[in-house]
């Protein structure tokens, strides 16, 4: 295990600053939407096509990852992130449409380029633990966002909080160079990944990874419906300000961080897929719970739902794409993680668009019940 520590410190690094590019617009939207004089609820949009790209980018991702090595394509990723972020400090509808698509890009190959390190480093009977750590790095770059933003935005305005991340970004691509001689395993010359076509046949005709890959495409939809629209549902619905909407966001992604840990542990002992279909219908409740929040609920209240949903629905993540790789033909782990990557990306590009017409049109409990349904099926088909 000692020769992981330094790839899973890095991936771990490497996923946190990405999710925080990736929720960025999320937490600032209410602020962007004013300047730009656009509907708040357009995030679902954005997200919908930061998801369409990275679903894209995660299909053709194993080739380059086998070819040029991990680490040299999360170097790519932190790029495409920092332009995307320098493009939505423009403050122009355009821009932040083209920022969306390279933060798309950024978000595309990380889970294969994590799975195609890890699966060769770490013991398999310790899979679910050291894939649910670096997935840890989704809800604490998250956390990160939830705090940080509405911090730089009360000092530089919502296009300074851009700049500054776009930065970070740039600083982490730097210090990716110099760890990437123990980050890559295998950089092969003339080594080609298997076909699209193939890895997608084998996928979804697998029994076991079918269910993971259609389950995890409904869970994406509950994570990303609420990651992405509590602050908007928090300010819109219930009257909570950005600051107060953002701490709540950044305490469900900390408990969500642990709860993933817990579940990692836990299916290393016992069979994955029994603790994803309860983790599915422990999601179905915490939907449920948020749909059901009024505009005079108590603040304590508040929390004590929001926090509890999301420790459940960020947690499942890691253990699924444990599972992924223990039941991936030798040598073909990235190839695999890349179709339930784009599986899985398929759910928040339908989820958050669906969501926010059904909230729209509807109301937001409409919404929330709506996915409670998809993921208590999905949890019922994984048991």
């Amino acid at each position: 295990m000692n020769r992981a520590i330094v790839p899973v410190a890095s991936m771990l690094a490497i996923q946190a600053m990405i999710s925080v590019c990736v929720l960025a617009l999320g937490v600032m939207m209410p602020a962007v939407a004013k300047d730009l004089a656009i509907d708040p609820k357009l995030v679902g949009i954005f997200t919908a096509i930061i998801y369409v790209v990275a679903a894209v980018l995660a299909l053709f991702a194993a080739g380059p990852i086998v070819r040029l090595g991990a680490g040299r394509v999360c170097q790519f990723a932190l790029l495409m992130a920092a332009i995307g972020l320098a493009f939505n400090a423009l403050a122009l509808v355009t821009a932040t449409v083209i920022a969306v698509i390279f933060i798309g890009a950024a978000q595309g190959p990380i889970n294969p380029a994590s799975a195609h390190v890890l699966a060769q480093r770490v013991p398999r009977e310790w899979f679910g633990l050291v894939f649910s750590i670096k997935q840890t790095g989704v809800p604490i770059g998250f956390a990160l966002a939830g705090v940080v933003f509405p911090f730089l935005m009360a000092h530089f305005g919502w296009r300074g909080a851009s700049l500054v991340a776009a930065a970070m970004a740039i600083v982490a691509m730097l210090i990716v160079e110099l760890l990437r001689s123990r980050i890559d395993v295998v950089v092969a010359s003339g080594t080609s990944s298997p076909g699209i076509w193939r890895s997608i046949r084998f996928v979804l005709g697998h029994a076991q990874l079918r269910v993971l890959g259609w389950s995890a495409l409904v869970f994406v939809i509950a994570q990303h419906t609420f990651t992405f629209y509590l602050v908007t549902y928090l300010y819109e619905h219930c009257g909570l300000s950005i600051a107060r909407a953002g701490l709540l966001l950044a305490l469900s992604q900390l408990a969500g961080t642990a709860m993933r840990l817990v579940s990692g542990a836990v299916g290393d002992r016992i069979p994955r897929m029994l603790v994803l279909g309860w983790t599915g219908l422990g999601m179905t409740a915490g939907c449920v719970a948020v749909g059901l929040i009024e505009a005079d609920t108590p603040f304590w209240l508040i929390a004590l739902v929001v926090v509890g949903y999301g420790s459940v629905v960020i947690s499942w993540n890691g253990t699924s794409q444990a599972e992924f790789a223990h039941l991936s033909p030798p040598g073909e782990t990235a190839a695999m993680a890349a179709v339930q990557t784009s599986l899985a990306f398929s759910g928040a590009v339908f989820g958050p668009p669906l969501f926010a017409l059904v909230a729209s049109v509807v109301s937001y409990r409409a919404a929330f019940l709506a996915v409670a349904a998809c993921v208590f099926a999905g949890a019922v088909w994984e048991l």
